[in-house]
């Protein structure tokens, strides 16, 4: 391609509000320069704005999908060649094809806007056959100008705005609008602002209270994020979900308590004077003879919003996989919702696979989102159908774009709630992006009895819904919660880490009414605190002597006893056990699972930019996950190791200095090496003084 086609295809994709920030400022150079170039972004306006005068039917998501097959076969076997073709345009209506033929257009002037156009249908065919698109660095610009990445959407010049201004973040694409003559396009995505977990002092506060979460959907949606060659946004990045995205060998159950509890500790590898302390749980594992009849009701979204190939045609394809698992005792059910919903198949055996795959290859998107009228049928059909001591369950796939009815995120919850005490659980599957709620549909999770997964690719409905699916559909406990008392006499203060947004108080760790948590059948939890052990110097924030209590500490060499409390899937009463640590326990470093809990745990805290990452970096992370990878049957935590080094091939954000809040002075970037991108020299980042 010579430089006058490229210039023309960047002037293109700046037509369609495409462009890196870097790219903008050379077209928008090029444009006061070249009267040609110029002339050529004022044909591409006239002829958006012509084609945009009449409206175009909606066709269904199956028949852009095949289109989008053929482009990407085509593509192949044309290589880089497109044809030059009319530019035109049907309005299709009471059966009367009008056809709007662009002349006052060259056509080889609109042979790259063409191509162009293909180059994105086929980006959406690849995610929809389960591939990772990378765009990569631009090859459009001039030898001087290549290898400029495309900006991470969050160092956009109007995030920190819209950061401030929300609780959850509505994150825009980059740049900003054309030359004031069109308003700015956003990505619309939101998610729950996260606090981070502080360091609190055992005197004050000996008693930790939180409730388990099995949800894995941070983990892939950041992947999504990396595979795109983006960081995610820090509020993406849940590290609880990204520690409970991967199983570990844990003891199995073998008492009458549906799981065991597992503990270790050593030395924590980013910060040498503290220590690491792991929590498991393992599930039990059920036979064939003790799985439940099931009666399940798949609530699918089918708007407008889920009319890309990554969203519905993807859905499914990946219920599709779910349904040929079922069997006879387990029933489906089929709830839409669109502008209003609707039932499209009546409760049948998951034996009648024919009759359910119908119903599923039916499906086509159009219209607003009435989550809430959904969610409404789909809990009253439940109930009719409702199997004494079964698994009664909601499936609601959907990208939470709710738009009319009960749509907003405390509405949702509140009916979550309110249906939650009718004895059905719930599986959340998230698809999409642009538009897509993550805070939504985990406050839907949380709420419901459920579970939260974000299908990303074919790859990950394969892992949820046939690799995993007992774990997926099989509640063996619920509102199972931890209560971790700490021993002042060893331990000075703890942080945990993540769960930010399953913290609960103290008292309600003996209240039944609380909801928790739910344990699915071969479930793995794993949770982690570290640990500043007593006797240290570190200084914490702290509060003046009671005057009416005293303090007495008991001698003993256990750090920590680990309290857990549990119902069977149909109870009302909760169970408890404890188990103790002791400082012997206390490893030189971690091994083995352990290790890579460790590095998958750092590798959140550098995503995020903890103010607690102390020396960690992505080296050291790949050494350690590579070191601990095991057996790794599936290839989940060689992804892991891979997405690792994708990140660090991406991040090249500045080095910063935070306000220590906690001790009401600035931290300073003084000693913490850090490697960014594919620099070769270490920089320095933040690292608390002690």
């Amino acid at each position: 391609m010579n430089e006058e086609m490229k210039n023309k295809e960047l002037v293109s994709r700046y037509a369609d509000n495409e462009v890196t920030l870097q790219e903008r400022e050379l077209v928008e150079r090029l444009l006061k320069e070249n009267k040609e170039l110029n002339d050529y972004y004022n044909q591409l306006r006239s002829m958006d704005r012509l084609l945009n005068q009449n409206p175009v039917e909606e066709v269904s998501p199956d028949w852009e999908h095949k289109v989008q097959v053929s482009l990407f076969e085509a593509n192949l076997k044309e290589g880089r060649k497109v044809k030059k073709m009319n530019i035109f345009r049907m309005s299709v209506g009471g059966g009367i094809v009008t056809t709007i033929i662009i002349g006052v257009i060259a056509l080889s002037s609109m042979q790259v806007y063409v191509k162009r156009g293909i180059q994105g249908r086929l980006k959406s065919a690849a995610d929809d056959i389960g591939e990772q698109f990378s765009p990569g660095y631009t090859t459009l610009l001039s030898k001087s100008q290549q290898a400029v990445q495309y900006e991470p959407y969050y160092l956009s010049t109007n995030y920190s705005a819209v950061r401030d201004a929300n609780m959850t973040g509505s994150y825009p694409y980059e740049g900003e609008s054309i030359m004031g003559e069109e308003s700015q396009r956003f990505n619309t995505e939101e998610y729950a602002r996260i606090y981070e977990n502080q360091f609190l002092t055992v005197n004050e506060n000996p008693l930790s209270t939180f409730s388990i979460d099995v949800d894995t959907g941070s983990y892939s949606n950041v992947r999504r994020f990396l595979n795109s060659n983006q960081l995610p946004p820090a509020d993406a990045v849940r590290i609880e979900e990204m520690l409970n995205y991967f199983s570990y060998e844990y003891a199995k159950p073998t008492g009458e308590d549906p799981f065991s509890i597992n503990t270790d500790a050593a030395v924590c590898p980013w910060d040498k004077s503290h220590q690491l302390v792991r929590i498991g749980l393992q599930g039990k594992i059920m036979d064939q003879e003790e799985i439940p009849k099931s009666n399940l009701v798949f609530l699918i979204d089918v708007s407008g919003s889920m009319d890309t190939p990554n969203k519905l045609p993807l859905l499914k394809q990946s219920l599709k996989m779910m349904v040929n698992q079922l069997s006879d005792d387990q029933r489906v059910a089929m709830v839409v919702y669109a502008g209003a919903a609707g039932k499209v198949l009546d409760s049948t055996p998951g034996s009648n696979k024919r009759e359910i795959l119908s119903a599923i290859d039916r499906l086509n998107a159009g219209g607003s989102t009435a989550g809430g009228a959904g969610i409404q049928l789909a809990y009253k059909i439940a109930k009719e159908n409702y199997i004494d001591g079964g698994n009664n369950r909601v499936i609601l796939a959907t990208d939470g774009d709710f738009n009319i009815g009960v749509s907003s995120t405390s509405e949702m919850t509140r009916l979550i709630e309110e249906k939650r005490e009718e004895g059905i659980f719930v599986t959340v599957l998230g698809f999409g992006m642009g538009n897509y709620k993550d805070n939504r549909l985990e406050q839907i999770a949380n709420k419901g009895n459920g579970t939260y997964y974000y299908i990303d690719t074919i790859k990950e409905a394969k892992k949820v819904l046939v690799e995993e699916l007992g774990s997926t559909l099989f509640t063996i406990a619920k509102d199972v919660k931890l209560q971790i008392e700490f021993n002042p006499a060893q331990v000075k203060a703890y942080r945990l880490i993540g769960y930010e947004n399953r913290v609960m108080a103290k008292e309600d760790f003996n209240d039944d009414k609380k909801d928790a948590g739910e344990l699915g059948a071969g479930h793995t939890v794993t949770a982690l605190y570290e640990i500043v052990p007593a006797g240290s110097a570190e200084q914490f924030g702290s509060v003046d002597e009671l005057k009416y209590q005293s303090r007495q500490s008991v001698s003993s060499d256990e750090m920590m006893t680990v309290k857990l409390r549990y119902k069977q899937p149909d109870g009302f009463v909760s169970k408890l056990i404890k188990q103790a640590i002791n400082k012997s326990e206390v490893a030189n470093e971690p091994r083995g699972d352990f290790q890579f809990a460790a590095a998958v745990a750092e590798f959140g805290m550098i995503l995020r930019d903890s103010k607690y990452k102390g020396s960690s970096n992505y080296n050291h992370v790949i050494n350690e996950a590579v070191e601990s990878k095991g057996k790794d049957s599936y290839g989940y935590r060689q992804e892991f190791i891979e997405l690792v080094e994708k990140a660090r091939s991406v991040d090249h954000r500045p080095v910063k200095t935070y306000p220590n809040n906690e001790y009401g002075q600035d931290v300073e970037a003084d000693g913490f090496d850090r490697m960014y991108g594919n620099q070769e020299a270490a920089q320095k980042g933040i690292q608390f003084k002690q």
